[in-house]
């Protein structure tokens, strides 16, 4: 399906209306939403269930006008989430969508086989999982531990493309999309070198794809039992972070009681002063990798146009790489030093 044949389908210049009645249907879109989520949706994302079909037709018929070869998918349900993610401002929602595919042909290295069975192996390691329980605002934990990769086995964009592939999981849940999802990174064990491998290249790509590329709210980033390493890790990132997003950012270093004030006991495993058991990561990986079919079906609707240029990419090439590699020769001597 190509985004040119998409948006011959749904913009209003496109035939008469008696045309139109030969094209196939998109999926009709069913809200999921509890009342108190449709409520919530209205108060902090500005969605009104009465207009919010309009909406997503206004930002279909955007793409069509703006970028008629985006080569995207314009189903409600997925445009519903670019909408959401920017409260219902459509050109806003029009850039995140732009951006969203930008970043995902400017990285070949991670979205080239984006499979969950592709990424096996790190998530048999528990690099990345998601714990069973919601917090109290219902919102998933994202659980990510470093100390679990070893670099030798593989290269970090295979992290990045688990971490990728389990937040496309959870936001395809209307509920996530309203509520948002939290971050649990322990970065117990963290040494020099494995830091070495998240230079500023990787950390603007990584972050310029979860600010600014992915239709997801990010509502805390909690780190944990973090080294002094991770000062230097942090100044790699900072300058790369929106205000908004660094202010989620909490330090607890080792003190679980910190812990405990963002991310209630209740739900967290025995390895963070939980009461919820052990952290168990073998249900999450079989929702995952049960998953592949829909992914292959999904990530078909999103199609390279063959006349796209590397010079649109939000992301670009050489020039941010070699600027990049210059600020992480300037920033070894202070990871070297809080080591």
């Amino acid at each position: 399906m190509s985004g040119d044949s998409d948006c011959t389908r749904t913009s209003p210049s496109a035939g008469s209306p008696s045309d139109n009645e030969f094209l196939p249907d998109r999926p009709k879109y069913v809200c999921s939403l509890s009342p108190d989520l449709i409520t919530k949706a209205r108060e902090e994302l500005q969605e009104k269930p009465e207009w919010r079909l309009r909406d997503v037709q206004a930002l279909r018929d955007m793409v069509c006008k703006d970028y008629p070869s985006l080569g995207t998918c314009l189903d409600d349900a997925f445009l519903l989430r670019f909408l959401r993610a920017r409260k219902f401002d459509y050109d806003r929602a029009l850039q995140l969508l732009v951006n969203y595919h930008t970043c995902r042909r400017s990285w070949p290295e991670v979205f080239n086989n984006l499979k969950p069975s592709a990424i096996k192996p790190v998530l048999e390691s528990g690099f990345v999982t998601v714990l069973p329980h919601l917090d109290p605002e219902g919102r998933h934990v994202v659980c990510i531990r470093p100390d679990r990769w070893t670099p030798s086995n593989y290269p970090i964009t295979e992290n990045i493309r688990a971490i990728y592939l389990t937040l496309e999981k959870l936001i395809q849940s209307e509920e996530t999309q309203v509520n948002g999802i939290v971050i649990l990174a322990d970065y117990k064990g963290v040494s020099l070198s494995k830091a070495s491998h998240f230079g500023p290249f990787v950390a603007k790509k990584v972050i310029g794809i979860l600010q600014d590329g992915f239709p997801i709210r990010i509502k805390a980033v909690n780190i944990i039992n973090e080294p002094r390493i991770f000062k230097g890790i942090f100044a790699i990132i900072k300058p790369f972070l929106k205000e908004k997003i660094a202010n989620r950012f909490f330090l607890h270093g080792c003190d679980l009681n910190s812990l405990h004030q963002n991310i209630p006991p209740v739900i967290l495993p025995e390895e963070y002063g939980g009461t919820a058991g052990k952290l168990d990561i073998s249900a999450w990986n079989e929702l995952l990798l049960a998953s592949e079919e829909d992914f292959l079906h999904d990530f078909s609707q999103l199609v390279l146009p063959c006349d796209s240029s590397p010079h649109d990419m939000l992301v670009s090439g050489d020039a941010d790489e070699k600027q990049c590699d210059d600020s992480l020769r300037g920033m070894k001597p202070q990871l070297y030093y809080c080591y």
